[in-house]
């Protein structure tokens, strides 16, 4: 495995804070539910739900990237490494713009009830659970930036540890903006939310692309 650059656990933690924060940054259906839930809840509720969508991410970016290693186990040569930046470039790309056309639908409206902010957590969950399309994703994103790094136990360790803060880092940036600004933030803003971030993924995928293969 000469091929692989040389890592360290704050830089593969760094990567892996990008991809948690890219992963959970679009406003799918769970993004909606956190918004509806910090509106009519309180934000820790809304927390709460994004919360259990940043524990199913992990669980989906731990199943991606033990499957890479495998695979990555066999590569010997580096310009089958720069293949898979180039395919994770056209990947996110492809997402980027999925993210840029598809409009956000809400899930369903919150009942009057609280409940539980364990309750709250698990619905976040359970609605990223159902989605395995997200490792496709990971997929993309891991390739892109080099996350995955076999025979580096302790490293890669760091790097998923960084995957679940950066999604954590996001939905409390997330609540916390959204209990400032009310009823502002309505379902137009989180259209042109998901137009902005498709297009910064859009431009990133493009870079990443080029950088990749005139280096």
């Amino acid at each position: 495995m000469l091929w692989i650059e040389p890592v360290n656990a704050i830089d593969l933690a760094v990567r892996g804070m990008v991809v948690g924060i890219v992963a959970s940054a679009p406003m799918g259906p769970v993004g909606v539910l956190t918004v509806q839930r910090t509106f009519k809840k309180g934000r820790w509720y809304g927390f709460a739900t994004g919360i259990g969508a940043a524990l199913s991410d992990l669980i989906y970016a731990l199943m991606t990237g033990l499957g890479m290693s495998f695979v990555m186990d066999f590569i010997e040569h580096p310009t089958t490494v720069l293949y898979f930046k180039l395919l994770g470039s056209i990947l996110l790309f492809g997402f980027g713009a999925y993210t840029y056309y598809t409009k956000p639908v809400e899930p369903h409206k919150p009942s009057g009830k609280r409940g539980s902010l364990w309750h709250n957590m698990f619905t976040g969950f359970a609605i990223t659970a159902s989605n395995p399309l997200i490792v496709f994703l990971f997929l993309a994103l891991f390739a892109r930036v080099g996350f995955v790094v076999p025979d580096h136990p302790v490293e890669q360790t760091f790097g998923y540890a960084g995957v679940v803060t950066g999604a954590v880092v996001w939905w409390l940036c997330l609540t916390t903006a959204l209990n400032k600004l009310g009823s502002r933030f309505d379902m137009s803003t989180i259209s042109l939310l998901n137009r902005l971030l498709g297009l910064l993924v859009m431009v990133g995928s493009c870079v990443g692309f080029f950088y990749t293969l005139f280096r």
